[in-house]
């Protein structure tokens, strides 16, 4: 297989016309530089943001020249515009939506169709509900829980997607058990993993686990997006987005951008962890995405040779602030070590224990999530892709 270098991609794309700066798209500075892993290429295309919406087709032809290169398997170029300022122009508003307190429930979910997205929004068409699992910083175990709900959500008999929107330290396909896979194409679209009934995909898999991704904000965005366009998603019941933590830029456009049918915030119970979690919520509220509850992760740890409990972080803190802020409180997860050693094995506790605690607590939460986003109870074991009736673990 022939090799594949920097010098080698900028060659290629020096065929490529950019008419509207009057020269070749290397020329024009705009290419950033490329990452390569395997026969994998991913590129970065940041053009000024008054010429964004009229380069798809640059776009797409350095994408097919670089198809063309001997040794390349596999090509994403994602087209991002900077702003000149700076700055980054304001999303589209979203459509008013009532708190899940508030709204009535939506019997079966929403139409076959799945998300179609509103003005400015990316389509998902095979894609019934997308949720956002946060937290306002890091640290909290937010990779984990996301992961778990999702698994969870799976053992409903349900069909489940994780998408890892945290670009800057993607965990997702270690704690999947998909370290050092690569998905595959059809046609000019991405084809996902799956493990452990879970369809999956992260920009960890287009990147080397330990190679920094130098990408500014408008990069990010657009790589995230262009993601979960050009990925050819399944018919999902729901979708489980890990959030990149923080309140910042990069997550209040996800916000917007993509259709989300509520969030789950994160925290552990102590007071520093809960303020970032209270702008977290606050900011999903400020753009209309309904807060589905809160989870306080690492609640307490009990010793599993003589029983003894310690609340390392503190005790009820996010219970408290759920109250407070009149958002449903979903559950505790404790501080355990067989939690942390099943994430890291690429068999989260979900997978590996399904019959223990542990497992009960995620699967209780999912049970939650789940009637709060369609008024279905999980208990029923009628799901609507009429699989066989799931074996529930937890009460």
């Amino acid at each position: 297989m022939a090799e594949i270098d920097k010098d080698t991609i900028f060659q290629a794309l020096k065929s490529v016309r950019a008419e509207q700066a009057g020269t070749d798209l290397v020329s024009t500075g705009w290419v950033k530089d490329p990452v390569i892993s395997g026969g994998r290429v991913t590129l970065m295309i940041e053009v000024p943001a008054q010429l964004g919406p009229e380069l798809e087709p640059l776009r797409a032809e350095a994408e097919r020249t670089l198809a063309e290169l001997p040794g390349v398997e596999a090509v994403t170029v994602v087209l991002t515009a900077s702003n000149p300022t700076g700055a980054t122009a304001a999303p589209p508003p979203r459509q008013p939506q009532a708190a899940p307190q508030q709204q009535a429930p939506r019997q079966g979910g929403p139409q076959v169709g799945g998300h179609g997205g509103g003005p400015g929004q990316i389509s998902l068409p095979n894609i019934k509900h997308v949720v956002a699992v946060a937290s306002g910083k890091g640290g909290v175990g937010k990779s984990t829980t996301a992961a778990n709900l999702a698994l969870a959500l799976a053992r409903l008999g349900l069909k489940v997607g994780l998408f890892d929107a945290d670009i800057y330290g993607p965990s997702v396909p270690r704690i999947m058990g998909l370290h050092n896979k690569k998905p595959g194409t059809r046609g000019d679209r991405i084809v996902p993993l799956e493990n452990h009934g879970v369809t999956v995909m992260s920009i960890g898999f287009m990147v080397e686990e330990e190679a920094p991704v130098v990408w500014r904000g408008p990069m990010v965005v657009g790589a995230l997006e262009q993601l979960l366009r050009d990925v050819d998603w399944p018919e999902l019941d729901v979708m489980i987005v890990d959030m990149p933590p923080g309140t910042g830029d990069t997550q209040l456009t996800m916000c917007q951008r993509v259709p989300l049918s509520g969030a789950v915030i994160v925290s552990t119970p102590q007071d520093i962890a809960l303020l970032d979690a209270r702008k977290g919520l606050h900011m999903f509220r400020k753009v209309e995405v309904p807060v589905l509850g809160i989870v306080e992760n690492m609640s307490y740890y009990q010793c599993p040779k003589c029983g003894n409990r310690e609340e390392v972080f503190g005790h009820g803190g996010a219970r408290e602030t759920a109250e407070e802020l009149k958002a449903p409180f979903l559950g505790e997860i404790p501080l355990d070590l067989k939690i942390r050693e099943t994430t890291d094995a690429g068999r989260p506790i979900v997978v590996d224990d399904p019959d223990g605690a542990h497992a009960q607590a995620y699967g209780a939460i999912a049970q939650s999530v789940w009637k709060t986003l369609t008024g279905e109870a999980a208990e029923m074991g009628e799901t609507p892709k009429k699989r066989k009736k799931p074996k529930f673990w937890f009460r």
